[in-house]
């Protein structure tokens, strides 16, 4: 029975939109660059701070990664080749910035500051040579960045909890980091950077865009094609400012999330998404209709079987398998036996998928895009 019910979600998915009968997957990955926790040094103090940290797999084991963990990642995808010898490429859907931490006290909390992402990265003990790891795995075709926000945090709102005198919020903000357990006042979650209630902060969400979509430039040394908003949530509004940026397609889920201002009800608005363009949409559409989050589910949860099962169904109904898969699974930071349980996870996935199809063809979300743009 759970496998009758898992074919018809995933059905219920994929029927609609496009379809295509090259077997295609992607693997999308949120939320590199952005800074999540504290320097390792302060990890400690943090877990004191905050001692039900551990209840949110983000808290345990998200960090901005190492170069042995990324070497370790980019090692396994080498490893394997499609039918046309291309090996699978991650998505990196990059935060591009990161709090000025300093700046911003120095301020009072009146003001924000944000630092590249790539000068966050010297800071932090172990992290010093990770962005040249980055920058070889782009020539060697492992890895792809791509737009998931200027950072991670919703400023207006963090701004406002720290000058209102949040005691959680200063705490970790003292440590290096806004992520605290559990929720503070308000119903907009800190992560979501661009939600709103009440009245749309416009000019603070399209420097967020224009600013961010400029750094990513600069630091890559190319345009982003696509873009996955912060817990996917984003304002119609904003659209032709990303089409006039050269954003060709949107990645998201099976819906996608209007922000809360747009209801009177504690809820997002729910707009369904099919792959390709619709007349909903401003843009065409990637849709994930695949999981691989096995920082996320419990010990004797099936992983492996649960994605391929996903892969099947998207393939039966003519669509791209694109595979949603976080940045905690790939980290070993603080928890190394998490990152190394994940990769042997991921191993047995991809072996698995160029068995049963082996006529597969591994793809970017970038590349998907300039598909999905052609149809």
């Amino acid at each position: 029975m759970p496998n009758v019910v898992s074919h018809i979600k995933h059905s219920l998915v994929n029927r609609l939109g496009h379809k295509t009968n090259r077997k295609i997957v992607v693997f999308e990955s949120d939320d590199w660059g952005s800074l999540r926790l504290p320097e390792i040094g302060r990890y400690a103090d943090y877990q004191k701070r905050f001692p039900d940290y551990y209840t949110n797999p983000y808290l345990r084991y998200d960090s901005l990664a190492s170069a042995e963990d990324l070497e370790f990642l980019f090692e396994l995808l080498a490893s394997f080749k499609d039918k046309n010898s291309n090996a699978p490429v991650f998505t990196f859907n990059t935060v591009v910035a990161n709090p000025d931490f300093e700046k911003i006290k120095a301020s009072d909390y009146q003001h924000y500051f944000y630092e590249p992402f790539t000068q966050t990265l010297e800071k932090y003990s172990p992290h010093t040579s990770v962005f040249s790891v980055w920058q070889q795995a782009i020539k060697d075709k492992l890895m792809y960045p791509q737009f998931h926000g200027r950072e991670h945090v919703n400023v207006p709102v963090w701004l406002q909890a720290l000058q209102s005198g949040n005691q959680n919020l200063l705490d970790a903000f003292a440590l290096g980091t806004w992520s605290v357990p559990g929720k503070i006042p308000g119903s907009i979650n800190l992560q979501a950077s661009l939600d709103w209630e009440k009245e749309q902060p416009l000019p603070y969400q399209e420097a967020f865009i224009s600013e961010g979509l400029a750094l990513f430039k600069t630091i890559f040394g190319f345009p982003a094609q696509t873009m996955i908003p912060n817990n996917y949530i984003l304002d119609f509004t904003v659209f032709p400012l990303l089409q006039n940026h050269g954003i060709i397609a949107m990645q998201g889920m099976k819906y996608h999330k209007l922000p809360k201002g747009h209801s009177a009800a504690a809820s997002h608005p729910l707009v369904r998404r099919s792959w390709g363009h619709s007349t909903r949409f401003p843009l065409p559409n990637l849709v994930r209709n695949c999981q691989f989050e096995p920082s996320q589910t419990h010990d004797n949860f099936d992983d492996v079987g649960h994605c391929l099962s996903a892969i099947s169904n998207a393939f039966f109904w003519n669509k791209p398998a694109v595979i949603d898969t976080h940045r905690l699974n790939y980290v070993g930071v603080y928890d190394v036996a998490n990152r190394d349980r994940n990769l042997k996870k991921t191993a047995l996935l991809l072996r698995q998928i160029l068995k049963k199809w082996p006529d597969v063809e591994f793809m970017s979300s970038a590349e998907l895009a300039t598909l999905t743009s052609s149809l």
